[in-house]
């Protein structure tokens, strides 16, 4: 017994429905370009934020984008760009999803132009504010910088002092001129200091004068009316000159470094390497205070 054919004539082939028509089901089960984009990121556990900061494409378009609404993209050619860009971020293959844009906006667009225009906005960089934490490090380290050269400028000039310069009212030279000598001595021979202290002193006011001979050492000096004459550093060879018409104060940091001269005279005190003196001399003989 045989089977025959239905009865309108068709086999059991064209029963099935055509291969189009089972395109077109499977294309309206697919979700939109947004949709599956949207479901990637949240598949893949990131934010709108996280994708935006990542691929450099702005908040406003990542969302737009998740809705379907591409005409804050500014044209074809940027929307294919971000489809891309934001379709790797999310870890899904773009091809699929720019396909599906081409089907539903008109076709694929010339290809030349496409990859230079999105890679400049791609790659544009997020303005971005002054970085004050950097600034207010490099102000500290510069003040800094400054402060400690000043110190050790004003340390090194301290120490430097080679010009002895006299102080009180009438100053004097570091080295009076000797009288004019009236032996046979040679020329090249010099006056002990001693010599020309006493030259150098007037016989109506104190004059003292101090030189660092074995040693560098800090000295003070004020007048009668307790106004600062010296303070400071002198080095071994250096020396001062101070006057007043009544007395002179002197405080020797080091007083076994310097040799003295008051009035002319020498002072012949045996005083201590590193002994600290408070001195005051006065017109006439030398007198310790």
């Amino acid at each position: 017994m045989s089977i025959g054919n239905s009865s309108d004539g068709n086999s059991p082939e064209d029963a099935r429905p055509f291969e189009d028509d089972r395109e077109d089901v499977s294309a309206s089960d697919r979700p939109s370009i947004g949709r599956a984009l949207q479901q990637a990121r949240i598949a893949a556990g990131l934010t709108v934020d996280d994708v935006s900061n990542a691929t450099r494409v702005r908040n406003v378009i990542v969302h737009a984008i998740e809705q379907d609404n591409f005409a804050p993209c500014g044209g074809d050619v940027y929307a294919r760009g971000h489809i891309r860009t934001l379709a790797r971020a999310v870890h899904l293959d773009p091809a699929p999803l720019l396909e599906q844009y081409a089907a539903e906006h008109g076709g694929r667009p010339a290809p030349t132009p496409a990859a230079p225009l999105f890679e400049a906005e791609r790659i544009r960089p997020e303005r971005r504010g002054p970085n004050w934490t950097a600034a207010m490090v490099a102000a500290i380290v510069a003040v800094i910088g400054f402060v400690g050269f000043t110190l050790l400028k004003g340390t090194d000039s301290g120490e430097s002092v080679k010009t002895p310069v006299a102080k009180g009212p009438t100053a004097s030279a570091s080295k009076p001129a000797s009288p004019t000598p009236q032996s046979s001595k040679p020329a090249e021979q010099k006056p002990e200091p001693s010599d020309s202290a006493i030259a150098a002193a007037p016989r109506d006011k104190v004059t003292v004068q101090v030189s660092a001979v074995d040693g560098r050492s800090w000295i003070a000096a004020k007048d009668h009316n307790g106004r600062t004459l010296f303070d400071g550093l002198l080095k071994k060879g250096d020396s001062q000159t101070f006057q007043d018409k009544e007395k002179i104060d002197l405080v020797l940091g080091d007083a076994g470094a310097v040799q003295l001269y008051v009035n002319g005279k020498k002072i012949q005190d045996d005083f201590r390497p590193g002994q600290v003196e408070r001195l005051t001399y006065t017109k006439g003989d030398p007198v310790t205070g």
